[in-house]
């Protein structure tokens, strides 16, 4: 049996597809799986570290802004059709699941067009472009909350399937994870991460709570700028005059992020798909600070459908400031009943499954 998997650009669309990836490796051993993307996203380094094959097509997004640059997109396209069609005529799959980007396009559609069975994958509450144009050339749309489907036209396609996540955010504990980074047991944890390349808005706002809780007795903060902000952070604590404790860890990036998140009491991050879905399997309660740089505002409704539920609280960036962020943070800290009840929402909103589910609509 033979798949490709495409997406790409954030770890947002990259992992959901790895986690599919891998639950059809543990199915079928045999299986030869191809991702394919782009050079320029992520995709280019995540997809080889975990094991996969991957070849490149060019493609570029519509900007909205600048129209005349979409000449180039077009161009792109004609190119990213030419190179799709060759490299599915040469491997000959299966089946072709998209789990968003611009790459998916060009792939799905060409897969369509031989007769090859194609899937898609959605991964937040408010559909990106792609996956609505591309909603008429699948077999299926996998949707990973039920408030995303009010978006697409034919609701016969649409399954309910909740964000694949990779298998150790499943598997991990609080106490072995807390072992492993040399956390106490009774420590308050308090994780802020804004995605694998960081939030400037949130890094900058965030100094001030390290600041509070810097020495701060059974608490520890550990705060991932992303690589694009790691730098700039440090020598902002240097300019105001922190001197930072051994409770407080600035890191640039984690490959292991199943365990900080697992370890956390409290989660400070953006609201992408992929976060908000590692966030409630772990069932963490999570102040979320959706980007406001997104089409369609799509990580405000991610956030939302947690914050209903009482597993979160929404902090938009427009709002936020450091007192507001640091008096939200010790607002929950002390009110360990309260804390505890986020938690709970948290875990129930979220799922657990969703690889299996979208495996099972397969017909493999």
């Amino acid at each position: 049996m033979k798949v490709i998997m495409t997406g790409g650009g954030t770890g947002g669309h990259i992992y959901p597809a790895i986690a599919i990836a891998d639950k059809i490796r543990r199915k079928h051993p045999d299986a030869e799986v191809l991702f394919i993307g782009t050079e320029r996203g992520m995709e280019k380094d995540l997809v080889p570290k975990s094991g996969y094959e991957i070849r490149f097509i060019t493609v570029s997004g519509f900007n909205r802004k600048k129209l005349w640059k979409n000449f180039k997109t077009a161009l792109d396209l004609a190119k990213g059709n030419h190179q799709a069609n060759k490299i599915i005529s040469d491997f000959k799959p299966d089946l072709v699941i998209g789990t968003g980007g611009y790459v998916c396009g060009p792939v799905v559609r060409a897969a369509h067009k031989k007769g090859i069975r194609t899937f898609i994958h959605e991964q937040n509450a408010f559909p990106g472009v792609t996956n609505k144009l591309l909603e008429k050339y699948v077999d299926k749309v996998f949707v990973s909350f039920s408030e995303s489907k009010e978006y697409f036209k034919d609701q016969s396609k649409l399954i309910v399937t909740g964000n694949p996540i990779r298998k150790s955010f499943l598997t991990c504990g609080m106490g072995n994870s807390r072992d492993k980074l040399e956390i106490k047991p009774n420590e308050f944890v308090l994780l802020c991460f804004g995605g694998s390349l960081g939030a400037g808005k949130i890094n900058s706002t965030m100094i001030h709570v390290l600041e509070a809780f810097n020495g701060l007795p059974d608490a520890r903060v550990f705060f991932i700028t992303g690589r694009n902000y790691y730098h700039k952070v440090l020598e902002s604590i240097k300019e105001q005059g922190i001197e930072l404790s051994g409770n407080i860890k600035v890191l640039e990036y984690v490959d292991n992020m199943h365990e900080y998140l697992s370890s956390s009491d409290l989660v400070i991050s953006r609201a992408g798909a992929l976060t908000v879905s590692e966030i409630t399997a772990c069932g963490k309660a999570a102040i979320l600070i959706p980007s406001p740089n997104v089409t369609g505002n799509h990580q405000y409704f991610n956030a939302k459908v947690v914050a209903d539920k009482g597993g979160a609280v929404i902090l938009e960036e427009k709002d936020l400031t450091e007192e507001k962020l640091l008096g939200t943070v010790m607002r929950l800290k002390n009110n360990k009943e309260a804390l505890n009840s986020m938690s709970a929402a948290s875990g129930k909103a979220g799922r657990m499954d969703a690889t299996d589910v979208i495996y099972d609509h397969l017909g493999i």
